[in-house]
């Protein structure tokens, strides 16, 4: 499974932005993605993630820092999954990832996901 993350960078408090992940590689189409972000001397947090079945998305699960602000959602036929993100404040600052792994239901423990992206950088500054 290769996971490739898109679409950060520097945005004002009260802000948007959407970040993409390109997935590829996947053996089985039972599998969850999550949104995962850490900011600097921070442990890595679950953000959104979302379960796949049958290769199609279904149920969410989104973490209390980011509910109603965040949305996790895709384009199942190109395999890329979007967090959109607004109203975003600087404790949002963070690398945020993309995770993959075989399984019935999504869950944002890190420890369930065994592949990962790149990361990509999210700033959130006047």
């Amino acid at each position: 499974v290769h996971l490739v993350e898109s679409g950060g960078g520097l945005v004002q408090p009260g802000g948007s932005l959407r970040l993409s992940c390109a997935a590829t590689g996947f053996a089985f189409d039972d599998y969850a993605i999550g949104w995962f972000r850490q900011a600097p001397g921070k442990e890595r947090e679950g953000v959104s993630c979302v379960t796949v079945r049958d290769g199609y998305a279904g149920g969410t699960n989104s973490g209390d820092s980011v509910k109603g602000r965040f949305t996790i959602s895709s384009d199942d036929v190109k395999k890329t999954y979007y967090l959109q993100m607004n109203d975003l404040s600087p404790e949002d600052t963070a690398v945020y990832y993309c995770a993959a792994h075989y399984t019935d239901v999504c869950r944002l423990q890190v420890r369930s996901y065994d592949y990962w992206g790149q990361g990509t950088q999210v700033t959130v500054s006047a």
